[in-house]
């Protein structure tokens, strides 16, 4: 069993930075691939960012490349969303969610996930 927890959503002004992490309970967390999702009312999950369980490969969706990144520390059970020149487009519930070793575009393909954190983008 995992249990995930997300932090570091928002309100802030487009342009600015946020990181929002995930904190993951249980002593497995490391042979778990991470996947990010976000969403907006009335829309279907889309998905942002995933990362290996070795944390080796990344995966990044176009509509966020060259200004989101995903990152690891195993050590510490949390996974990282590094949000630069954000818009007000990212304006969403951002999910974290994690699968076995390899990180997965579809949703559905995730085990557990958890509760989201609210990032909201002002122009």
């Amino acid at each position: 069993q995992v249990q995930l927890v997300e932090s570091g959503g928002g309100l802030v002004q487009a342009g600015a930075s946020l990181r929002l992490s995930c904190a993951a309970s249980g002593r497995t967390f490391s042979s778990y691939a991470m996947g990010w999702f976000r969403q907006v009312p009335g829309k279907e999950r889309e998905f942002v960012a995933a990362i290996s369980w070795t944390g080796r490969s990344t995966y990044i969706a176009d509509s966020v490349k060259g200004r989101f990144a995903i990152s690891r520390d195993n050590a510490k059970n949390t996974v990282y969303l590094q949000m630069n020149s954000l818009k007000p487009e990212d304006t969403a519930v951002y999910f974290c969610a994690g699968r076995l070793y390899t990180g997965s575009y579809y949703p559905n393909e995730y085990e557990y996930w958890g509760q989201g954190t609210q990032v909201t983008v002002s122009s």
